[in-house]
């Protein structure tokens, strides 16, 4: 391999390398965008939940009334925080998974790249 040929496959491993660390980028990006989505939703869930036990509060014709609609209320606010957790467990497996296959596909290409550049002993 001549000094040419070195600069070149230098110069190509390190083009790659910034493919690679852009798309890392990108993936990072996307699965931020989905986190974000689910504290939106979160967040939505608990303003729900404290509206409604505002307007319970305001409009509970009596102490009876009052107990009974919270404890409506907390027992449906439990049912989606926990349809809300396992949404989110969803989400962490499969934000691993990208990552995982992102770094197998990186690993695999910078294998490859280092095979054509160091010739065999």
């Amino acid at each position: 391999m001549n000094a040419n040929d070195t600069f070149n496959t230098v110069n190509e491993i390190t083009t790659k390398g910034v493919e690679r660390m852009s798309s890392l980028g990108e993936l990072t990006l996307r699965i931020f965008e989905r986190l974000a989505a689910r504290q939106v939703d979160a967040m939505n869930l608990a303003v729900e939940h404290s509206v409604r036990l505002t307007k319970l509060a305001t409009e509970a014709k009596g102490l009876n009334e009052f107990v009974k609609g919270q404890a409506e209320a907390v027992k449906d606010f439990s049912e989606r925080v926990m349809g809300e957790s396992k949404l989110n467990l969803q989400l962490a497996g499969q934000t691993r998974d990208d990552y995982r296959v992102w770094f197998e596909k990186s690993l695999a290409e910078v294998s490859a790249d280092l095979r054509k550049a160091v010739p065999a002993v």
